[in-house]
């Protein structure tokens, strides 16, 4: 197998674990009015059962910065499948409202272990020219666990009682468990545990030439014996000022990720449709275009995402996703549309969905895996996703009573504001890290030059190579 052919193999085991937290998290939009009927759940019962995943994926984020550290990336990821397999079966099993929370709360807590260690895992391993559309392969992956949630909330709806639609989420859990043992260990990480010769034997097996490893393992070594001399390894190098611009992007990027209002949307498709009088059926095949037009543009995202760049792509989307949202609260709030209401709401629905999609869905984990120095990754990749979690925590447990207070219009216009606060803040503050090594992208930060005026071009081929910044 060629370099190129098993570094997308790696990849597409690991991102099973995104297909799982698509999965999990997005199976409570079909299964969620099943639930609520069987235990007779109003809004804020229904809130603490969709949110009670985001907050163990909180927990899990941070809890396994130290375990990623200490154990591996690998043997992290790992242990993540084991707790996934775990957690479906309980959730599967549980008799009451309460204990399908809590058993959505260890269900979280492997989500979101998964979204801090498997970007890295995959960036840490990858060629800078491919990292892009490597690491992409995670959010692909979470697209397709949304849509295989959809199909079954849909097409079974009918068949599967809620326990099977969540059980039957053990079965790629496992298969993400085999997969691990045949799979590499990060180099970086090998550097970092003084076992260079099986990190230089781990990259000749994903880089095509003998003096790339050499040249790469030289950038390695150097920044690592940089955080060896470091005074703060910990989370107190976290306020350092040299890494501040890179946490001000990523964090910012992670949080605007879900305050943009996508997953509200995954979750509370079939549930927000028929408090505007859609009926369940159209709900549920609403929730199923949503998950096809998820799944497309990410996959759109991951291809030309290396080659638009990381800034631009959220950059030239985030209005149009706005303008969408806008759109369908003046749909809703001036009855637009007579006999095509209902065929407006969700053409704007799916318009936000594209552009959404495509742009800073695509860019939110890759970012999270690249932008942060070695000297602090693990613990800063715990932050990015935590703070990605805890804005999904704030949108879910607050969106159902969002749009009984102000109705489905008045909730469009706040997320459609909250997508033009993003597109401010990535002209502001994100930077162009296309094409960088991730040693390049620490010099930038050391050097003072990690900000979009020295960093807006993206970078391909021979001249991300040459560059230092």
């Amino acid at each position: 197998m060629s370099p190129a052919s098993f570094m997308r193999v790696i990849a597409a085991i690991s991102a099973i674990a995104g297909g799982l937290y698509g999965y999990d998290t997005g199976i409570i939009s079909g299964a969620l009015l099943q639930i609520s009927r069987d235990f007779s759940l109003g809004s804020t019962g229904s809130e603490l059962v969709a949110s009670a995943i985001l907050i163990g994926a909180v927990i899990g984020s941070l809890a396994c910065t130290r375990m990623s550290a200490t154990l591996g990336r690998r043997r992290t990821i790992m242990i993540v499948a084991a707790i996934y397999t775990f957690g479906v079966i309980a959730c599967s099993l549980s008799p009451n409202a309460w204990a399908l929370a809590i058993a959505r709360l260890i269900l979280g807590f492997a989500v979101g272990g998964s979204t801090q260690i498997v970007p890295t895992y995959i960036a840490e391993l990858a060629p800078p020219e491919m990292r892009g559309r490597l690491v992409t392969y995670f959010c692909v992956s979470i697209g397709l666990g949304i849509l295989a949630a959809a199909i079954v909330g849909v097409a079974l709806q009918d068949v599967f009682t809620w326990r099977w639609m969540i059980g039957i989420a053990a079965l790629p859990s496992l298969l993400l468990l085999l997969g691990m043992t045949r799979l590499p260990f990060s180099p970086r990480w090998l550097v970092e545990q003084d076992r260079v010769r099986e990190a230089r034997e781990t990259l000749l097996q994903v880089r095509e030439t003998p003096q790339e490893v050499r040249e790469e393992m030289a950038d390695i070594k150097d920044v690592f014996a940089r955080k060896a001399a470091a005074a703060d390894h910990g989370w107190r190098g976290l306020l350092q000022p040299w890494v501040r611009p890179a946490l001000v992007a990523g964090l910012g990027v992670a949080a605007f990720t879900q305050l943009t209002g996508i997953e509200m949307m995954i979750y509370y498709t079939p549930t927000f449709l028929s408090k505007a009088g859609f009926g369940h059926g159209a709900a549920l095949y609403a929730a199923l275009g949503v998950a096809i037009v998820y799944l497309v543009m990410t996959f759109t995202g991951k291809m030309i995402v290396d080659h638009v760049g990381r800034r631009h792509l959220p950059m030239y989307t985030l209005p149009f996703a706005a303008l969408a949202l806008f759109g369908m609260a003046a749909v809703f709030q001036w009855n637009l549309g007579g006999h095509y209401h209902g065929a407006l709401v969700v053409t704007c629905l799916l318009v936000y969905m594209c552009f959404n999609s495509v742009g800073i869905q695509a860019v939110a984990w890759l970012l999270g895996s690249e932008v942060y120095p070695l000297s602090i990754r693990d613990k800063a990749t715990g932050a990015h996703s935590a703070t990605l979690w805890g804005a999904n925590v704030l949108c879910t447990a607050t969106a159902l009573t969002m749009v009984d207070t102000l109705g489905v219009g008045g909730a469009m216009v706040v997320y459609g504001l909250l997508n033009v606060v993003g597109f401010i803040f990535v002209v502001r503050c994100l930077p162009e890290t296309a094409g960088r090594s991730l040693e390049q992208i620490e010099r930038a930060l050391k050097e003072g030059t990690f900000d979009p005026k020295h960093m807006n071009k993206v970078l391909r081929g021979p001249a991300a190579a040459q560059t230092g910044t």
